[in-house]
């Protein structure tokens, strides 16, 4: 292939693994390896090698690689899972419908990788696919605490157990965002100054009769309210009240989603 063009190449690596070779117009190229999703190589346009990796590095599962650029998720160092995570020696896929890249880099190779959790990784570390951002750092009751008074503490909210929480002096733009499907909600409202996030879970979904033992996998509800102070009118007076439900494509296996953009809007 000609020098001045750009290629994704997919071909084997060291012990049979699967790794894919990035190379930029302008001679620049990457490699990365689906196993742990893992940079293992970046060259200028002059093919000097800008990265280390180990010359004793071992290439065998389940052995992290050695150097480059590892992903240490979900933590770093020890805790509760294993050291640095298990994202760094798990095998990785390719993402075949990945959201469009920018315009402005159209010279640019690149490969969207997603890694897909397994049931023993979702029994060892509990996960949403689904977070609320927009409300962080706001005042929330608490129905589960007989309504006691908190400050949401999370950059966002994720969902491991039961949530039913009322958010006071919310914006009026909330995000909801689905990784799985690619998509962020944008939830905009007027008059109504509050906001309901609730998910039964599965004990309290099997409880009750107007309810499948499962829907809980598949339901969220966010909803605009007026909880703390109630609206009083006057004869004659009026009041309006309006939610707005939109939907916008985003990823972040590819670094596309940006939510702030999508409250600003």
């Amino acid at each position: 292939m000609s020098e001045d063009k750009k290629y994704v190449e997919h071909c084997k690596g060291v012990n049979g693994l699967d790794k894919v070779i990035l190379r930029e117009v302008r001679g620049h190229s990457a490699e990365v390896y689906l196993y742990g999703g893992q940079v293992t190589s970046w060259k200028n346009e002059h093919r000097e090698e800008l990265l280390f990796v180990s010359s004793k590095a071992i290439f065998k599962p389940p052995k992290a690689i050695r150097g480059g650029i590892p992903l240490c998720f979900p933590q770093f160092g020890i805790g509760a899972l294993e050291r640095h995570g298990f994202a760094r020696n798990r095998f990785w896929s390719i993402d075949n419908d990945p959201p469009p890249f920018p315009t402005n880099t159209s010279n640019k190779a690149f490969i969207d990788l997603i890694l897909k959790h397994s049931e023993e990784d979702a029994k060892i570390w509990p996960h949403s696919e689904v977070r609320v951002e927009g409300l962080e750092t706001l005042d929330y009751l608490d129905n589960l605490k007989d309504r006691e008074r908190f400050t949401e503490q999370g950059d966002a909210i994720t969902f491991e157990s039961e949530v039913d929480k009322l958010y006071l002096s919310t914006p009026t733009k909330i995000a909801v965002l689905d990784h799985e499907r690619k998509r962020t909600f944008v939830l905009r409202k007027d008059g109504l100054p509050d906001a309901v996030v609730w998910n039964p879970w599965d004990k309290k979904a099997k409880a009750m009769p107007d309810f499948g033992d499962d829907d809980y996998k598949h339901m969220l509800c966010v909803q605009a309210a007026c909880l703390e102070n109630p609206i009083t009118l006057k004869p004659g007076e009026e009041w309006k009240g309006r939610q707005e439900l939109s939907v916008v494509p985003s990823s972040y296996c590819s670094g596309q989603l940006d939510p702030q953009k999508a409250l600003n809007v």
